[in-house]
């Protein structure tokens, strides 16, 4: 493979720098993105592959200019909309309520 999430292997892209003592998770959502992830597999509508296809899946722009667990999380609404466990609609609507504070 040799696609933008391969980056680690990739000439050209300057050295990896590790942050010391780097955390798990900088912010609590990476928490739960990745709780969710994890949890939303224990559905057994997808499996390690396709969970990873699914993150792979995003425009390459888009992946170079967001993290790590932003890429889990896309990958994760990808496979709830493509399962039909959720609507683009309702992850939309949910991510709206969130930025303008009034999600319940």
């Amino acid at each position: 493979m040799n696609g933008i999430h391969d980056l680690g292997g990739m000439h050209g892209m300057g050295p990896i720098v590790r942050e010391a003592d780097e955390p798990a998770f900088h912010e609590e959502w990476e928490r739960r993105a990745f709780a969710l992830t994890l949890a939303a597999g224990f559905l057994g509508q997808w499996n390690l592959d396709m969970s990873r296809f699914a993150r792979e899946q995003m425009d390459p722009a888009h992946y170079l200019a967001t993290s790590y667990y932003e890429h889990w999380l896309y990958g994760l609404e990808r496979l709830l909309v493509a399962r039909g466990l959720l609507t683009q609609a309702e992850i939309d609507t949910r991510v709206a309520e969130l930025r303008a504070g009034t999600a319940g």
